[in-house]
């Protein structure tokens, strides 16, 4: 009697096996590119340990559910099994493949019958290289089925990904797959084409103008693209295919780059140091938390990344909206630009972060937000910039011309000054012959003061400015060249606070002696303020002159001055602009010089720099080029 019982129940526990939860897909001569998500059934394994062979006990197969139509559970540490059922109508073809279009899902088995009463495992994730899993070259993961005859095809995937499982499953047929392939190829290549192009544009604009803006919006998009092609899939199946997705470009490093640099940005572009320093300071915090996850994740910590920088968007979204408003309502229109351009982003975000965290389904719709959301943005942000440069340089030309007026303003009343003084000096000759005379001594006094430096006894700026604009008149009148020089001294202030403003003092008064010693009578040197000195070398040689009396003076100012017991030394920096090549007017040749004694600084100081040696264009020459090409484009 036991046995007939016993054979009973095991008959009765292989047809609760052979039940599916849901019944099977039947597969149809229309079911290509079919959705599969309403016909199949989850099974969670928190602990991880279930493996194929487990899902032939009862009481594990009575634990699946039916899914309804759900392709992701967000964020979980568990491993996750997904159980399809195939059937095939009698028209239907035999062969088809089996699309998982979670492309950045860490972990990814699929386990097929093998015919034998066991199981074939094949594994398709960014954990492993691109060609050695993928049953055809395409962006998603791509398995192809044993062909189904009349009985049902039972399969597995078991996926595993702390930062997100997803599994949107479709049926193909081969054919069709191709032709959706090239369509989305062609529309993506638009996208990448455009963000590329910007990129390039840009990044031309950032080694012309050195700008910070320009900068973080350069690397901003780079990453964007990268993050777009990690996304889609075509970075995988193109650039790194024949290795697992570096840590370096996985879900998690790529957003947070991009986030870091989307927030630097904003703070150049918004000028958040400037009267927003609230914002600067959660923008600064929202970069560290971004650092923060791409450090964790790469000692593993992948969930825990993926949740920070879920919630870092939290704090960084609003408060970018909030000061582009504020910046806007203070007439400040680059911010719109920035408005329109960082909401389309943000709303694609949102539905990205709302997918990660099974909130919404993956379809194709939000799979192609974010790209198109970036290509937006990207364009929208280099409006931003163009005429935030064009703001900056109508705000140069305003200083300029207030600058031409306030010199002709004291020109002018020096002017009248002067003339009152010898209408006064005809009338009153004879009996004011004395003060006459001390009015004279001390009108020269008084020029001496307004031309010269109270310290040094060196011409002052003023002296230099106006010494300069008569020097290029007569160099364009007799075509010659002429060479200004900007010394700066190197480490100069921390001989005031170890010695006192007395040490400083006379170290400046030593380097002003030599500087006269060493420069030609007919040329002019001046302290332009603080420990700034300036020479300017007119002449057939002067360029020539200028290089060596460079060289000379790198040695000669360097000598230590003693001071009490102490020998005190510094050392000094040179830029150096020559007329007409760089420039053709002070400001020009000053800037010029300067960016020069910027490159020495930059290098380690204590040198000399002539611009222009490694073929860099000043501005006024790229102004002037410019302006050729417009000519000759309209010729």
């Amino acid at each position: 009697m036991r046995r007939p019982i016993l054979t009973l129940f095991l008959l009765l526990c292989w047809l609760g096996l052979a039940v599916p939860a849901q019944a099977a897909f039947e597969l149809t001569t229309q079911s290509s590119g079919a959705t599969l998500n309403g016909a199949i059934d989850l099974l969670e394994d928190p602990d991880g340990t279930l493996d194929i062979q487990d899902m032939a006990r009862p009481e594990v197969q009575q634990r699946f559910t039916p899914a309804n139509g759900r392709a992701t559970v967000g964020q979980s540490r568990s491993v996750w099994w997904v159980r399809v059922q195939l059937s095939r109508s009698g028209d239907a073809p035999q062969q088809w493949w089996l699309e998982n279009s979670g492309i950045t899902v860490y972990r990814v088995s699929l386990f097929l019958p093998d015919g034998q009463g066991g199981w074939s495992r094949q594994e398709s994730s960014e954990a492993l290289p691109f060609a050695e899993t993928r049953d055809y070259s395409y962006r998603r993961m791509l398995f192809k089925l044993p062909e189904i005859g009349a009985e049902p095809l039972t399969l597995y995937f078991r996926s595993y990904d702390p930062a997100g499982n997803s599994f949107p499953l479709k049926v193909w047929q081969l054919d069709d797959l191709k032709e959706l392939k090239s369509t989305e190829n062609l529309g993506f290549g638009l996208v990448y084409g455009v963000i590329l192009a910007l990129f390039l544009y840009n990044l031309f604009i950032l080694v012309a103008l050195r700008d910070k803006a320009y900068l973080w919006y350069v690397l901003a998009t780079s990453s964007a693209l990268v993050f777009i092609l990690s996304m889609t899939g075509h970075g995988f199946q193109y650039f790194w295919p024949d290795a697992p997705v570096p840590v370096w470009l996985d879900r998690i490093t790529l957003p947070s780059l991009w986030g870091i640099f989307v927030m630097r940005f904003t703070q150049e572009l918004l000028y958040t140091k400037r009267g927003l320093r609230w914002s600067d300071r959660l923008f600064n915090v929202a970069c560290v938390l971004y650092a923060v996850a791409i450090l964790i994740n790469f000692f593993g910590y992948r969930a825990e990344g993926a949740i920070l920088i879920a919630v870092t968007p939290i704090v960084t979204v609003p408060t970018a909206l909030i000061s582009a408003v504020i910046r806007w309502r203070q007439g400040f229109i680059p911010a719109r630009f920035y408005l329109i351009g960082y909401g389309t982003v943000l709303i694609s975000t949102a539905i990205l972060v709302m997918r990660a965290a099974g909130l919404i389904q993956p379809i194709n719709f939000t799979a192609y937000m974010f790209p198109v959301a970036i290509a937006a943005e990207s364009i929208l942000f280099s409006f931003a910039l163009a005429y935030r440069i064009q703001m900056l340089k109508q705000e140069r030309a305003a200083a300029l011309v207030q600058a031409d007026r306030e010199k002709a303003a004291r020109l002018a009343q020096m002017q009248a000054s002067a003339d009152e003084l010898q209408a006064a000096v005809v009338a009153r000759t004879a009996e004011l012959a004395a003060a006459n005379q001390r009015l004279c001594e001390r009108e020269r006094e008084l020029e001496h003061a307004a031309f010269h430096d109270a310290l040094t006894e060196l011409p002052n700026r003023r002296y230099l400015i106006e010494r300069t604009e008569s020097a290029l008149a007569n160099a364009k009148r007799h075509e010659e060249p002429l060479a200004l020089l900007l010394i700066d001294l190197d480490h100069f202030k921390p001989i005031n606070d170890r010695f006192g403003h007395d040490a400083g003092d006379e170290m400046l008064r030593t380097i002003g002696r030599r500087l006269r010693q060493h420069v030609r009578g007919g040329d002019a040197v001046a302290r332009l303020g603080g420990d700034e000195f300036a020479v300017l070398i007119g002449g057939a040689d002067a360029e020539a002159e200028a290089c060596d009396l460079a060289r000379r003076l790198l040695e000669e100012l360097s000598a230590p001055m003693s001071y009490g017991a102490e020998q005190l030394t510094v050392s000094i920096s040179i830029g150096i602009a020559l007329f007409p090549q760089h420039a053709r007017h002070f400001s020009g040749l000053y800037q010029t010089a300067d960016q020069a004694l910027y490159k020495v600084k930059a290098r380690g100081r204590s040198g000399m720099v002539l611009f222009g040696e490694d073929g860099e264009l000043s501005e006024e020459a790229s102004l002037q080029l410019d302006v050729l090409k417009i000519r000759s484009g309209l010729l």
